[in-house]
């Protein structure tokens, strides 16, 4: 029954001390999800720090370094298992230094948990993760007003909570947003429902996330298959065998198909679709293939094969929605390594349209200096062409990732628009 469960990723989000490492450390205990020599371990180092009972934060702050600060530093990744769902969580920092962990740790998500302290408010650390979540087209968001304990469980903070984020949410685009009153240090709402909370008629945080309808984020319609390489087996066996390997992006591909290879646009027909052990009639994303076709055509890494009847757009100039990354400013048209499926390329960005001010959401097209955490909308140029589909219609062909050439960092991610 476990293995036809579907998998649910989500990330957890939020300012300093919101609690998002006992949230998912109370979600583990209290749905029996630890192992007993784990258990044993926190307990211990529990013991040594001092504290009455289980510091439930320990089970994600994994580093020495987070145990020592008793902060989280890196993105930590929690899988568990219900007899309804699976789950993988990636619990990332709430330092503004480490927000770029938080675009890593959501880029892949179906779902965000956005933490809010309940003393305090929706902060622009809240601002910034609940846009970054909209910017990834998460469609599901869950705005956990957490330490109600240290509120009397009041349902007017609860409301005024709410009233923040609605205000600010407005001007995003988030599909579904819920919002439950939680105390991860007591358990209210987490697994079971509160008894301190009759007021809140909801369901606790698992049961939410147990029954959240799950919508696949792979594009099905754009057959998308980026070229990773060129296999040429050199067995007398096999001596004409020219296939190109690589992952399916998105859509479906079959023997017989009429393609077209991008950049060159030389085109073909798919003569054969094979794996390790077997040969397939079709393939699908994120199926891992050989193909090989009837003609004889210059093709390489970085290329892609596409149906001939649907094309992505194939440009040197593309608009990029950019979250800058590194501790050091962008260089004025300095060169990069721009990372687009298996395309590496040398790029530069060209201009800086505007930056978003996280606590307004307005754009700013006078600052064009980008900076760590900075969000922006910009314009870059390739030296080869890309072959690129819009973020919101294709995850997997819309993003990119800029490299320094000189550090060999990733200083920059982006989504295509």
């Amino acid at each position: 029954m476990l293995d036809k469960n579907q998998l649910l990723r989500f990330t957890t989000a939020g300012s300093v001390d919101d609690g998002k490492s006992t949230l998912i450390g109370r979600l583990l205990y209290d749905s029996k999800s630890i192992f007993e020599d784990q258990l044993q371990a926190i307990e211990n180092t529990s013991k040594k720090k001092g504290h009455d009972g289980v510091d439930l934060a320990l089970f994600t702050d994994g580093l020495r370094d987070e145990r020592e600060q008793g902060i989280t530093i890196d993105v930590a990744y929690r899988y568990f298992t219900t007899p309804k769902r699976k789950f993988i969580i990636a619990d990332t920092p709430g330092h503004i230094q480490y927000t770029r962990n938080m675009v890593t740790g959501a880029s892949t998500a179906n779902a965000a948990i956005i933490l809010v302290d309940a003393r305090h408010g929706v902060i622009e650390q809240t601002k910034r993760h609940s846009f970054i979540a909209s910017l990834l087209q998460i469609p599901h968001v869950i705005v956990c007003i957490n330490k109600m304990d240290l509120v009397d469980y009041a349902e007017e903070s609860y409301n005024r909570v709410i009233d923040q984020f609605e205000e600010f949410s407005s001007k995003m685009l988030v599909k579904d947003v819920r919002f439950i009153p939680i105390s991860a240090l007591n358990g209210d709402n987490v697994v079971n429902r509160s008894e301190n909370m009759d007021w809140y008629q909801g369901a606790p945080l698992l049961h939410t996330l147990e029954t959240m309808h799950i919508s696949s984020d792979i594009n099905k319609v754009d057959t998308r298959f980026p070229v990773q390489t060129v296999l040429r087996p050199q067995s007398d066996e096999h001596r004409d065998y020219r296939g190109y390997a690589g992952r399916v992006a998105s859509g479906i591909i079959r023997v017989g198909d009429e393609i077209t290879a991008l950049p060159s646009g030389f085109t073909s027909k798919i003569k054969s679709i094979d794996t390790f052990d077997k040969t397939l009639e079709e393939a699908y994303a994120p199926m891992s293939v050989s193909i090989t076709l009837e003609d004889d055509i210059d093709i390489g890494r970085g290329d892609m094969i596409v149906r001939t009847k649907n094309q992505p757009e194939t440009s040197q100039d593309i608009e990029v929605m950019l979250c800058w990354l590194n501790n050091s400013p962008a260089k004025p048209r300095a060169k990069y390594t721009i990372k687009h499926t298996s395309n590496d390329q040398k790029a530069m960005i060209k201009e800086v349209i505007y930056k978003y001010d996280i606590n307004t959401l307005d754009r700013n097209k006078v600052d064009k200096d980008l900076k760590m955490n900075d969000i922006s909308k910009v314009k870059i140029r390739t030296t080869k062409p890309l072959m690129v589909d819009p973020y919101r219609e294709n995850r997997t062909t819309g993003s990119i990732i800029l490299i320094d050439d000189a550090t060999n960092e990733t200083v920059a991610a982006g989504m295509i628009i």
